[in-house]
């Protein structure tokens, strides 16, 4: 039984290593560098990729295509290549004799957004107004948010219009562009909105460089930038954004935002090549391949809190033989994208459990300094924690069915490397609602939620993102915040009858 175990392990590695050796053919041979058309943009024999991370071979990974698109509202279509539809502002040149930049844009009728990239873009730092971005926080007690958000003059990006244009300058898209592809909706300050406004066309005499970056980088702006569940829909836009592009590497990265440095920080740097901030370039730098990755706020993961996502979780492998337009591996391929990144191995869905028993582990919510503007205490959303802690690990030393492992998940003192392993090796996750349980992405498909919620937090987020990745869930509702202990215990009690504890 072992042996055949193996064997069918040994053939889904396999498969894996067969089905990404065939995304990379594939890539390499669309935008091979010795027939340049306006199809292949990216011909440029100068680019190199030799300093940037590899993708990892994930077992939930599913191809990422423009060759057929998904059916509006299905769960390709929001968690996955919804953005089919392709525009081209700025179509990239017939031949090497006339060498220019380029833009375009990929749309999504779902998402109601696009995710755009340009070659031969110059971005001008000073015509950027922003704070500086990096710095410790001690340094910017007190700052103000809209220090930190960018305001783009015109000119602030630029492609090279190549020798055919003579000028002056003009606008790359107008109004009308930007309202069908990249329309505000409910987001009063939209950076990659107004970015693209700012992009002009300029001559090759204009377009002067002090930097070239030959390898494809994303331009990210975050906004709630020290909250992990924002800071999670930003990570998967970037994400969707480097599958969509066909990126063959993690790409590099610049934050066009003046936020400074922060815990989740570490994550960007583990999840792609390399990270930058806009205002630290000395002068004009010019990217060869540059990728505009939508806001948080545009993501299902986000959309999902205010409008019906029927969509469930499922495996890959299932989803490969049977496709199914209400069910999703998307966020479970992300979840191993993020424990892969940590150098987690990803290989087998089930991880085995330690002989000692199970992990139960309990999220907490801690006092720290987050962001330049907030005090260091955090909203309570359940007054008696600490009894509901020591309670539960009480009923922990004296269960005698198997052992349980109560972990103290004070999340706000770990690495982010010792999150995810928490997370990982958890059978029971419990927590009052709170942004620490968006790690449930990074959960494994067996592993069981219980979320405690205030009466004044009934919000869906962690219930959603179980459902999408195919979670167990469970919720104890609360009249107020104050949760019974009996109550919680009798709840994981039943919880691990079910795992045969």
């Amino acid at each position: 039984m072992k042996n055949r175990r193996n064997v069918l392990l040994l053939k889904i590695v396999i498969f894996l290593f067969v089905l990404n050796s065939l995304s990379l053919c594939l890539y390499q041979f669309t935008f091979k560098t010795s027939s340049p058309s306006p199809n292949n943009p990216l011909n440029y024999p100068t680019r190199r990729n030799r300093h940037l991370k590899p993708w990892p071979i994930l077992p939930s990974y599913l191809p990422w295509s423009h060759h057929s698109s998904p059916a509006p509202r299905s769960c390709e279509a929001f968690f996955g290549n919804g953005f089919s539809r392709r525009i081209d502002p700025l179509l990239p040149p017939n031949s090497d004799e006339n060498p220019r930049g380029w833009f375009r844009c990929w749309h999504s009728e779902t998402l109601r957004s696009s995710i755009c990239e340009g070659g031969s873009l110059r971005m001008v730092p000073e015509r950027i107004k922003m704070s500086r971005g990096g710095e410790g926080l001690e340094e910017v007690i007190g700052r103000g948010e809209e220090e930190e958000l960018p305001e783009f003059q015109n000119g602030a990006f630029e492609v090279d219009g190549g020798v055919g244009f003579l000028g002056p300058p003009r606008g790359l898209v107008d109004g009308e562009f930007l309202d069908r592809y990249v329309p505000r909706g409910d987001i009063a300050k939209h950076t990659m909105r107004d970015l693209i406004r700012s992009v002009r066309v300029v001559t090759p005499g204009e377009f002067q460089c002090h930097e070239w970056v030959e390898e494809p980088t994303l331009l990210v702006t975050r906004f709630e930038y020290a909250n992990l569940f924002h800071t999670v829909t930003d990570w998967y836009s970037a994400y969707v954004s480097s599958r969509v592009t066909g990126l063959p590497n993690r790409p590099k990265l610049v934050f066009v935002d003046g936020h400074c440095m922060a815990p989740l920080e570490e994550t960007w740097k583990t999840l792609f090549s390399s990270l930058r901030y806009a205002k630290n370039f000395s002068g004009p730098v010019c990217f060869r391949h540059a990728i505009l990755s939508p806001l948080g706020y545009e993501t299902a993961l986000f959309k999902g809190l205010s409008e019906e996502i029927n969509c469930h979780g499922a495996s890959a492998h299932d989803l490969w033989q049977n496709p199914d337009d209400k069910k999703t591996a998307r966020l479970s391929e992300f979840g191993e994208m993020i424990r892969s990144a940590f150098r987690f191995p990803v290989n087998r869905h089930h991880v085995e459990k330690p002989v000692s028993g199970h992990n139960v582990l309990f999220v907490r919510r801690e006092d720290y300094l987050a962001h330049p503007r907030h005090g260091g205490k955090v909203e309570s959303r359940l007054s008696n924690e600490q009894e509901v802690f020591d309670s539960l690990k009480n009923w922990a030393l004296n269960h005698k069915v198997c052992n349980v492992n109560l972990v103290n998940g004070l999340f706000a003192h770990m690495s982010m490397k010792e999150q995810v392993q928490a997370i990982q090796d958890a059978s029971v996750i419990i927590g009052a609602h709170g942004a620490g349980l968006t790690h449930i992405v990074s959960a494994m498909p067996k592993t069981v939620i219980l979320e405690i919620i205030s009466s004044q937090y009934r919000r869906p987020h962690f219930a959603l993102i179980a459902r999408w990745k195919g979670l167990e869930y469970h919720a104890i509702n609360l009249d107020g915040s104050y949760a019974k202990p009996p109550v919680v215990i009798d709840k994981l009690s039943s919880i691990m009858r079910s795992l045969g504890c």
